[in-house]
């Protein structure tokens, strides 16, 4: 008995520390494949915008955009699909690992049991194994002689039924591996298509970006119009902020002169913290989109040493598409804003959200709104081939990524 265990215990903890590493790598695995396929979703979304763009022979700076953001997608789906190779790697060295040690294990028992059959066909009389026990000094030891008999018997049956098991683990591991050796391979596959796609897009991407250079003094025109938008929205929100808090601290009398922050009620406070909550969960503002627009500095994708500054997200979505609430909430303001179109704000206790560039808005001051609840529908310009919003996040007078609070 303790030769078979001193093979199977090893053979044991192998396969349970290989199995602990197998179940960790499928977990990552199957992240990945989630990753995947959002980021395969995203630049079919995104193709799909570029093609109406395409229309116009004429390159445009919102074309440009988002070539560069369905190249960036599609550079972090090659980097994702090497993260597969490598996990699949790690699967194949240790399913290699595992089989060896099986077969190793395999060819021990099969000895060790031919051994037992060679032994058991010397002494296979009965007779033999009578006048062994009869022999005994003592009933005591003709006792311990009957048992070590049948456990020796028994023995021989464990030992044929771990070499069954044993094949039977060893034939599924040379499929498995097998399997991993093929997805390996169509992934190899994959990631050299993907990987020849993002040369092309790179290419269009240099041509665009010339087109564009030579529109320099048009481009600087429509940066500076955006720039004075923003700043007019910004000082809008600031002013209607600066209104609220005025007002909520006279209703509440009992604040200080001198306090900051935005005075609320208890149940303003629950929607607050239930909006901060669920930081990283909230709606899209509009059912389909991708951000072409990010937070905070960035330079300018084609003048060069140019920081444009975004005081939230800029989404590209089907032309005249809904907007919608990201969370529950009372409607704070509707405002028109030159060249920013209508703009609806919605508070949630301490925070705030803007969309901007709506043509019709179906919500009013004072209005309660649920989640996804549609707000307006976004200006339609005939001269672009689809719709742009932008949205923001406010925590009292502090301007918020929105991308961090999105669902990703």
């Amino acid at each position: 008995m303790d030769k078979l265990s001193k093979h199977i215990i090893p053979a044991l903890s192998l396969i349970l520390l290989i199995l602990a590493f197998s179940v960790a790598n499928a977990q990552s695995k199957k992240q990945l494949e989630q990753k995947k396929k959002k980021l395969q979703q995203e630049i079919s979304y995104t193709n799909k915008l570029l093609k109406k763009a395409q229309k116009n022979r004429q390159a445009s700076l919102n074309e440009l955009i988002k070539l560069n953001k369905k190249i960036s997608t599609r550079q972090e789906l090659v980097n994702t699909i090497n993260h597969e190779i490598k996990i699949l790697n790690l699967q194949i060295i240790q399913k290699q690992a595992l089989i060896k040690s099986l077969e190793n294990d395999l060819n021990n028992l099969k000895s060790e049991y031919a051994n037992m059959i060679y032994a058991a066909y010397k002494h296979h009389n009965d007779y033999e194994k009578l006048a062994y026990i009869f022999s005994s000094k003592d009933f005591n030891q003709a006792y311990k002689r009957l048992k070590y008999l049948q456990q020796y018997a028994e023995y021989r049956k464990k030992q044929a039924q771990a070499i069954i098991e044993t094949k039977e683990k060893l034939q599924k591991e040379v499929a498995e591996l097998e399997q991993k050796k093929q997805e390996k391979q169509n992934l190899l596959l994959e990631k050299t298509e993907e990987t020849n796609i993002l040369a092309k897009e790179k290419t269009t991407q240099e041509k665009t970006i010339a087109q564009l250079q030579q529109q320099e003094r048009e481009l600087r025109k429509k940066l500076k119009d955006a720039q004075r938008q923003a700043r007019r929205l910004d000082d809008a929100i600031q002013k209607i902020i600066a209104e609220e808090i005025k007002k909520a601290r006279e209703n509440k009398k009992a604040t200080s002169k001198g306090s900051k922050g935005f005075p609320m009620t208890p149940e303003a406070l629950k929607l607050s913290n239930s909006f901060a909550a669920n930081k990283g969960k909230l709606p899209w503002p509009v059912e389909k989109g991708i951000i072409t627009g990010k937070f905070g500095e960035q330079p300018h994708p084609v003048l060069k040493e140019v920081i444009v500054k975004n005081n939230g997200i800029d989404i590209s979505t089907e032309k005249g598409a809904d907007v919608r609430a990201v969370y529950n909430g009372e409607v704070s303001s509707v405002v028109i804003i030159p060249g920013a179109g209508k703009v609806v704000m919605v508070r949630h206790g301490e925070y705030l959200t803007v969309y901007s560039y709506l043509s019709e808005v179906y919500v009013k001051k004072g209005d309660k709104v649920t989640i996804k609840q549609p707000l307006g529908k976004l200006v339609k310009d005939s001269s672009k081939p689809d719709s742009k919003m932008h949205f923001e996040i406010w925590k009292g007078m502090t301007k918020l990524n929105p991308a961090y609070w999105i669902y990703k």
